[in-house]
């Protein structure tokens, strides 16, 4: 892969677009024969397939590199490659399926538990060790964020107005630009233009918007302080003034996830029977009544699963307040004063813990009811 960027680069700039757009349509076309040729029956796709199995491991190994290091690495990858075909094939006559299955779910299975599970019970177990993992404290680092004065504490209060006001305001603003624009003159482009903040990342949305709030002593950068200029107002460094500069920055992801919940809804909403409608019209209700008896139940599970997604966001927020504040004037959050505390010198392992483990906490509630009215849906 190396060797392919570094002959990419040794080439004029106008060949250069031409050489990626080959690449990529070989790749394009390896992908397509996988799904669409390799699949089909007969003994020569079944010899495609084992080749594939076996070699394409081996080519990725050597694209990567790691020949150099490891080449018994290889053998194992073709082995394994071997292996799984052999058990898919098996499946295929209709034996070995419980085998195939725990073959082909071993390798994410093992990356959960290496990925994930170990380090969230590591991350447990330091919660209730000290600083510098020499001795147990129990509850003390839990006491520290809850304290008075601690950054902890600021960090709390600040991911509960995040996950209060956020999902709320964005879920709202969503439902109303679903009922209005949908089906009006011009909806693809209205719904494109509102849908557009979600393709930007946070870390480019939160650029925008410090520009927008920015703060200067003389002509104004920022269009919001040369608003409150031509209205003969003072500027003001909108992101220095607490509890203001937070909810500034909330404004941010409502701005980033509007969009995201104004598609969801408005396909629910096209997903609720006419003949409801149709009724609620011939019994004499206004567009009010039928927003509220009728649109609202039928999109209510839509709407709660917005809502708790636009709620985990918010729960885990950092870029947002990283790209704009960097947490100072009481602008922090759990995400983001958990890495805080584990980047100073000497890392404060036992409060990032801490905070890494009320943040689980927190996001839990929110797992378990989505799960649930999930399975609801299903049963009914």
């Amino acid at each position: 892969m190396t060797a392919f960027f570094t002959w990419l680069a040794s080439l004029p700039p106008l060949l250069q677009i031409p050489a990626i757009l080959v690449a990529f349509a070989v790749v394009v076309g390896v992908v397509l024969f996988f799904v669409e040729v390799a699949p089909r029956r007969g003994r020569r796709y079944t010899i495609i397939r084992l080749a594939v199995a076996v070699l394409v491991p081996v080519i990725l190994l050597l694209v990567l590199g790691i020949y150099t290091s490891a080449s018994w690495v290889m053998i194992v990858a073709a082995v394994l490659g071997g292996g799984l075909f052999l058990l898919d094939y098996r499946s295929r006559e209709g034996r070995g399926y419980i085998l195939q299955l725990i073959a082909f779910l071993s390798p994410a299975i093992v990356l959960m538990l290496v990925g994930l599970v170990y380090p969230a019970v590591k991350t447990i177990i330091a919660a209730f060790f000290s600083n510098d993992g020499s001795q147990f404290v129990g509850f003390n680092n839990f006491v520290w964020v809850f304290s008075g004065g601690s950054q902890g504490l600021v960090a709390v209060l600040n991911s509960i107005a995040w996950v209060v006001i956020a999902p709320i305001a964005a879920t709202a603003i969503g439902l109303a630009y679903a009922v209005f624009i949908d089906r009006s003159r011009g909806e693809k482009l209205l719904k494109t233009l509102v849908f557009l903040p979600v393709a930007i990342s946070l870390v480019g949305a939160s650029i925008i918007f410090k520009f927008f709030y920015d703060y200067q002593q003389g002509t104004q950068i920022g269009l919001l302080n040369q608003i409150v200029v031509w209205f003969g107002g003072t500027p003001v460094n909108w992101l220095q003034v607490s509890p203001l500069n937070s909810l500034l920055l909330i404004v941010i992801l409502i701005w980033a996830q509007t969009g995201f919940a104004m598609v969801i809804l408005s396909a629910a909403i096209r997903g609720i029977p006419a003949e409801q409608v149709e009724a609620a019209q011939l019994d004499g209700t206004n567009a009010w009544q039928r927003f509220w008896n009728v649109t609202v139940p039928g999109i209510r599970p839509t709407i709660i699963v917005v809502l708790i997604t636009i709620s985990i966001a918010s729960l885990k927020v950092y870029d947002i307040v990283s790209a704009t504040t960097g947490g100072f004037n009481n602008t922090t959050t759990l995400a983001y004063q958990m890495v805080q505390e584990f980047q100073l010198l000497p890392p404060q392992s036992g409060y990032s813990a801490a905070l890494a483990v009320l943040l689980f906490l927190l996001v839990m509630p929110f797992l378990i009811f989505n799960a649930r009215q999930i399975r609801k849906q299903r049963e009914i």
